[in-house]
């Protein structure tokens, strides 16, 4: 069985591959679409992160492809139906990076209310403007949740650990689930009307696309801070620039966007607004855990016809 690793994976999982026996694998990460579809038909399983675009027109040249792994949750750049349709598994690893990427919301968190990377800029420009930069505690303040999956269940116990009250909000969670992790449901509009911090924990779907917006904005609690490290188009950018500019919002941290790289977008003119590029799972330790994760899961596929995580009903 022949494995293309088609976007940089760290060597735990291609060492894997190499010592599995029956399993060949090659590592090319610097192929173009086209010189992809060339060569795609001779191999058996493919490992993705965000780079690799799984096409329709790539997945009809794949022949002999049984299965798609995608070391990281994301799966925006798989077409889905076309894999299913192709009578291929696509499956992804959602518990390696989810200690990491709340971190990083937690992070945001501490960034925005204490000012840290405008300290930073304008102390190594010369200047001392600490009356400038007064912060805000985070103790005793509302973070609302806008999904309690596996990386916003840690964000609430993180944030209760730093005595913040954590309400959330998740249509598709029962309130006994709520009640075991001690954060309080809530309907989207309470969230939007309570919270002093809104952290989004969602995967994108056309009802979280655009959710928040210049409506839903205006909702949110004057001054409130909103960060966003699940995925790009959560926010409508445009909109978050206005209620920042207004200051309605007292900050908002991206660590995702629309667009990707975004380019020099009008957010980035704001002072009150911080963003990362997309570096939620960007650890050493959640690196090596999705590229062991992706590694077992597709060989134990071409091995044994069974693996966890697949998203995807083969047809």
């Amino acid at each position: 069985m022949k494995i293309l690793v088609s976007d940089p994976l760290s060597n735990v999982g291609i060492e894997i591959f190499k010592n599995t026996p029956g399993i060949e694998v090659d590592v090319k990460t610097d192929l173009s679409p086209s010189e992809l579809e060339d060569i795609i038909g001779v191999y058996h399983g493919l490992s993705i992160r965000s780079k690799t675009k799984v096409t329709e027109q790539m997945i009809s040249k794949a022949k002999n492809l049984k299965i798609i792994g995608r070391a990281g949750i994301g799966l925006d750049n798989v077409d889905i139906p076309a894999a299913t349709k192709a009578n291929i598994a696509v499956m992804n690893t959602p518990f390696g990076n989810t200690i990491t990427t709340a971190e990083h919301a937690i992070a945001m968190i501490m960034a925005l209310s204490r000012n840290i990377p405008r300290a930073t800029a304008t102390l190594k420009q010369g200047k001392w403007e600490k009356k400038n930069l007064k912060g805000r505690e985070i103790f005793n303040k509302t973070l609302g949740l806008v999904g309690i999956g596996n990386i916003g269940k840690i964000v609430a116990d993180r944030a209760m650990g730093l005595k913040m009250k954590v309400i959330g909000y998740d249509p598709y969670l029962a309130p006994e689930t709520f009640e075991k992790m001690g954060i309080r449901p809530v309907s989207f509009d309470e969230i939007l009307a309570e919270s002093d911090y809104i952290s989004m924990h969602t995967p994108k779907t056309p009802e979280t696309t655009n959710l928040f917006n210049k409506e839903t904005l205006s909702k949110m609690k004057q001054g409130a801070m909103l960060i966003n490290c699940a995925r790009g188009g959560l926010v409508n950018e445009d909109d978050l620039y206005e209620a920042l500019k207004s200051n309605h919002l007292g900050g908002a941290a991206l660590d995702v966007f629309a667009t990707e790289p975004p380019g020099k977008i009008r957010l980035m003119d704001l002072d009150n607004f911080i963003c990362t590029s997309h570096l939620g799972a960007s650890t050493h330790e959640a690196q090596d855990n999705v590229a062991r994760d992706v590694a077992n899961q597709i060989t134990e596929y071409l091995l044994t016809g069974t693996a966890p995580n697949i998203v995807n009903q083969k047809k």
